[in-house]
This record gives C-alpha cells, sequence and structure tokens, in this order.
C-alpha cells in the first residue's frame, strides 16, 4: 500500500505481547527462587526471552535493510529514543554514585566513622583498575576508528576495528571477572561492599551488554547491511560503547581512586 508520508507504521506483530507475558512469568519465578531455590523455571523463560529477542530484532533488521522502512525521519526519532534511554542509564548510575558519596562523605557509627569501613582491604587502583582504565580507553579509541572507517566506506578496516573493540570488551569481562575472584570482601561487608559490587557490577552487565550489541553489530557488517550514509545500528551501538566507557571513568575516579 502506497503512503504519502516518510513515518514508518510498524505492522502488527506478536513480540510485545509475547515478551510482556514472559517477562512478567520470568519476575514471578525470581521471586519464587528466593524461597524454594529451584533455578529452572527461570533459566526456561529466560530461553524464551532470547528466542523472542532474536525474533523480534530480526523483524526490525528486515524493515531497516531490505525493506527499507527506516526513512530520514524514522532514524532520526530513533536517535532520540536512544538519547532518552542512554539518559536514563546515567540517571540509573548517579543513584549509585549518589549513595557512594553519601557514605563515604559522612561514616556513621556503625561503620566506624571511617572510610573505608574497619577491616575492608580495598582494590590497589594501580593494578586490575588502571589495566581495565586502559583497556577501555583503548576500545574507545577502536570503536572511534570503527565509525570514522565506516563513513569513509572502507569496510575493511571497519571490521578490523570493530572486530578489536568486542575483543578489548571481553577482556575487560575477564580482568573484573578474576578482580571479584580476588576480593578480600564480598557484596554482604558492609555498605561499602555493597556499594563497590552493586556499582561494579552493574557497569560489567552494561560492559557485556555493549560487547555482545557490538559483536551483533560486526555480525551484520559481515552481511554488508551497513554503508556509509545509512548505519543506524552501528552509530548506536558506538553511542552506547562510549557511554559504558564514561561511566567506567567516572567509577574508578570515585569508588577506585577517591574512595580507597
Amino acid at each position: 500500500m502506497k503512503k504519502n508520508h516518510q513515518f514508518h507504521l510498524v505492522d502488527p506483530s506478536p513480540w510485545p505481547l509475547l515478551i510482556s507475558f514472559i517477562i512478567l512469568n520470568y519476575t514471578s519465578f525470581s521471586v519464587m527462587y528466593f524461597n524454594t531455590k529451584l533455578v529452572s523455571p527461570m533459566i526456561i523463560f529466560l530461553l524464551f526471552i532470547i528466542l523472542i529477542m532474536f525474533n523480534w530484532w530480526r523483524d526490525i533488521q528486515r524493515e531497516s535493510t531490505f525493506q527499507g522502512n527506516h526513512t530520514f525521519f524514522v532514524m532520526k526519532s530513533m536517535k532520540y529514543g536512544m538519547i532518552l534511554f542512554i539518559t536514563s542509564e546515567v540517571l540509573f548510575f548517579v543513584s549509585f554514585f549518589w549513595s557512594f558519596f553519601h557514605h563515604s562523605l559522612s561514616p556513621n557509627m556503625e561503620m566506624g566513622l571511617n572510610w573505608p569501613p574497619m577491616s575492608i582491604f580495598s582494590f590497589n587502583p594501580l593494578h586490575i583498575p588502571l589495566m581495565n582504565t586502559i583497556i577501555l580507553l583503548s576500545s574507545g579509541i577502536s570503536i572511534t576508528w570503527t565509525h570514522t572507517a565506516m563513513c569513509n566506506n572502507n569496510l575493511n578496516q571497519t571490521k578490523k576495528s570493530l572486530f578489536m573493540t568486542v575483543l578489548l570488551g571481553i577482556y575487560f569481562t575477564f580482568l573484573q571477572y578474576y578482580e571479584y575472584k580476588c576480593s578480600s570482601f564480598c557484596i554482604s561487608d558492609s555498605v561499602y561492599g555493597s556499594t563497590f559490587f552493586v556499582t561494579t557490577g552493574f557497569h560489567g552487565i552494561h560492559v557485556i551488554i555493549g560487547t555482545l550489541f557490538l559483536f551483533y553489530t560486526f555480525i551484520r557488517l559481515r552481511m554488508i547491511h551497513f554503508s556509509n550514509s545509512h548505519h543506524l545500528g552501528m552509530e548506536l551501538s558506538i553511542w552506547y560503547w562510549h557511554f559504558v566507557d564514561v561511566v567506567w571513568l567516572f567509577l574508578y575516579m570515585t569508588i577506585y581512586w577517591w574512595g580507597k
């Protein structure tokens, strides 16, 4: 059917209703897990979530790459949506930093009027944290190289730099896992342990999500779904990765360095 506008009126899709129902059940089984320790329903529904995600993304990929429904105005609205999403993520981390500064600037009697609390041996910021900072800064350079190469229509360099960024993201995740394994305190060790592991843990989850986002972009790049004038999926993944980089810099300077 012909249309006289540049906007994409989405076709009826079963995925929003299905994913809502499955996430509702996943949340219910998560609450059940705390009481029964039964993990199998959570795993089953997590597999359902992944299956629907891939099918939903497949439909969006068809609409943008093969059907040409993502016009200039559609891409512009998607960019606004991504900006709002990243803004919400920034505020999400602001709450953790707020908690950190609230307790570190005025430690109460229960913490021994000291920060870090007594018997908490914090990490040396010049060891693994500094290494992870170098890794993420390097990935920021490589992902900028990816975007520049894509804009210059150099697919060979785009693939190399994007794959390098994915490897750096995986390397960061393994180093953070090793850091957690070597930690002398846990999430139950006063407010310091809670603040440290919740903040760095959520950032680690964002790194994993960003790495998967970039890896999916790499797969699409190999299938020649992008061009120098139409690579919105790649551009949004780059925005997300820069957000992950910037959050880590604040996290390193405050929790690892200043709060030591």
